[in-house]
């Protein structure tokens, strides 16, 4: 039976081209520009195939450990660790790192994957990921829009570390972007006020599952969430981020493109990079390179109606007790409420204690009135009842007028 030669294309293709310049065919010049190679190996692989023929031409690793690989008897000590009890249902990854840590030894966890697989090893097979249904874009512009923050080291040590408030357009992928100190609930409602005052209210927003918008306990409402519910944007949670892929992507993109923008102007704040953002053109530029067009779609953003001030709903509300003097119990603080223009409310009743993003306070009654009021720096005093005299006609003084009338008789 004759020998059967295993060749490569690239070798198969060696072989056609080294046979044309065996015949004189082909000059060595010609065959290195066909080949991608150099001359001096063309001469090499020539030398090879008038020796040996076709066999010459196969490379010489073919059927040989690498000279890059490890050593067989580090191999074998491995595989010797793996079976032991206290191994054998470590997948790769963990077995990978448990040697570095335990033993010294350092084996890639690809390597190590290769290596239990063909010993037979338990636990090597890949975790089976979830399947994902690719979700098709909203068909109107402001139907859905994606909110996420980005912690990322966007000054590359020339300033501190912030976040990347991101929204982005789910039919479009319109981005719209602001830097802020971290992911939290005042800075969220700026970003979204800032975008309201640019599009208007959309009509859902896309968010994770943080505590800034989603509540601990079921039923309950954080601030942004309560915000959200009086403007009547709904709020979808996503349980994965995959889940919001479009505005995760986008971190990743900015991650690349806006930190070496930021980093060629030298931009080292958080206002001078909120400035880059707009004045220096940098969201412009991105959206017309990467949002789609908009024509064709509807577009279903809302106006603020015109009995909405957004700086009464973009803020951190709670009630307070007013007492019977008038006063409420804020922040370990006694407040005091005015007279005004208006009808006080009741005593007993509740009222509504706001705090304005620009850390203003301001107190209102139930019908949205607003009240003046005095921070005391004291407990005020216990207020005594007034002293009510009984009128002359009152039975209780009749009464004891007609005792002393009596008593007068019986002396007389």
């Amino acid at each position: 039976m004759a020998n059967v030669l295993v060749m490569s294309q690239r070798e198969r293709d060696y072989a056609a081209v080294i046979k044309q310049v065996a015949q004189g065919r082909y000059s060595a010049r010609e065959a290195a520009e066909l080949l991608k190679i150099t001359r001096r190996h063309v001469f090499r692989l020539l030398e090879r195939y008038q020796a040996e023929g076709d066999a010459g031409l196969i490379h010489r690793l073919r059927g040989r450990p690498s000279n890059h690989g490890y050593p067989k008897k580090l191999k074998e000590r491995v595989l010797a660790l793996y079976w032991r009890p206290q191994y054998r249902d470590y997948g790769p990854t963990l077995f990978s790192e448990t040697l570095i840590k335990e033993h010294k030894i350092w084996v890639h966890r690809e390597t190590m994957r290769r290596w239990l697989n063909a010993s037979g090893g338990s636990n090597v097979q890949r975790r089976k990921r979830p399947h994902r249904k690719k979700r098709p874009r909203r068909t109107a512009v402001g139907e859905l829009v994606q909110f996420d923050g980005s912690d990322h080291d966007w000054f590359e040590g020339r300033g501190p570390n912030c976040t990347l408030l991101h929204m982005i357009d789910d039919a479009t992928s319109r981005a719209f972007m602001r830097f802020a100190p971290s992911e939290n609930t005042a800075d969220c409602m700026r970003v979204f006020w800032a975008y309201v005052e640019r599009y208007g209210l959309p009509r859902c927003l896309y968010v994770d599952q943080d505590g800034v918008y989603c509540p601990e306990k079921e039923g309950s409402l954080t601030e942004f969430g309560r915000a959200m519910a009086e403007l009547g944007v709904q709020i979808i949670y996503a349980h994965s981020p995959e889940a919001k892929g479009r505005v995760e992507r986008g971190n990743r993109t900015h991650q690349d493109r806006l930190v070496k923008a930021m980093r060629r102007k030298g931009i080292a704040s958080i206002g001078a990079a909120n400035r880059f953002l707009e004045q220096g053109g940098y969201l412009a530029e991105h959206n017309e390179k990467f949002s789609l067009p908009t024509d064709g779609l509807p577009e279903v953003h809302r106006p603020v109606p015109e009995e909405v001030h957004l700086e009464r709903v973009l803020c951190f509300q709670t009630t307070r007790y007013l007492r019977r003097d008038y006063t409420i119990n804020l922040d370990a603080q006694y407040v005091q409420i005015e007279k005004g223009p208006y009808a006080l409310p009741r005593v007993t009743d509740h009222v509504i204690v706001r705090r304005y993003l620009d850390d203003s306070l301001h107190i209102f009654s139930r019908q949205e009135e607003e009240l003046r009021f005095t921070i005391l720096l004291a407990k005020p005093s216990p207020r005594k009842p007034p002293v009510v005299m009984p009128a002359a006609n009152h039975p209780w003084r009749l009464k004891r007028l007609g005792d002393k009338r009596k008593q007068w008789r019986r002396r007389r």
